[in-house]
């Protein structure tokens, strides 16, 4: 048998848990973009960091120098995720209040 201080831990310990999953799925479906080259090339990715968009001004492309244009993009979807990242961590910080929880993020 827990001791009550215990039982009511483990009630606070799962509502936290259930919580964590609500927010982690409303994240997952936020939006989060980045650009490169000042703003010709925008990428968007949701809360997963997956990419959803990519949109590239007709005036960067130029097929002598596809490496820039690769990059650009390069640059354009590594910030993006980077942000949803940082998003997604500020997000559930709020809710954790900064604890070190394994396994919950």
């Amino acid at each position: 048998m827990l001791p009550k201080n215990m039982g009511n831990l483990m009630k606070q310990a799962q509502k936290v848990q259930q919580q964590m999953m609500k927010l982690q799925e409303e994240l997952n479906a936020r939006e989060v973009s980045a650009q490169a080259g000042g703003g010709m090339v925008e990428a968007v990715v949701n809360g997963k960091g997956e990419l959803l968009r990519l949109r590239i001004e007709k005036e960067v492309v130029n097929p002598d120098d596809a490496e820039m244009l690769t990059d650009l993009i390069v640059a354009a979807v590594g910030e993006a995720q980077r942000r949803a990242q940082e998003m997604v961590q500020g997000e559930m910080g709020k809710l954790t209040g900064g604890l070190n929880l394994p396994g919950m993020m």
